[in-house]
């Protein structure tokens, strides 16, 4: 799976799952305070990308992951 794809997948369930409007999306930014995601919308998000990606996002791999680009860098990582 390529970059674009991750980050076409990651953006569609943050819009149909999380509720994040579209229009805040964009690589830098940030998850808390542009996308509005808290710590209920996280855990969500751990079995979307569980269920989508294959694989259990780790707490503590996440310290710095703040912005859309290094969710999506994250997450290209564990792939390879």
């Amino acid at each position: 799976m390529d970059r674009k794809e991750i980050e076409e997948k990651v953006k569609n369930f943050l819009i149909e799952d999380i509720e994040v409007d579209e229009e805040n999306i964009f690589p830098e930014a940030k998850l808390k305070d542009d996308l509005g995601i808290d710590s209920l919308d996280f855990v969500d998000i751990v079995v979307l990308v569980n269920n989508k990606f294959g694989f259990k996002i780790k707490q503590e791999e996440m310290v710095g992951v703040d912005t859309f680009s290094k969710f999506c860098d994250y997450i290209e990582k564990k792939l390879s």
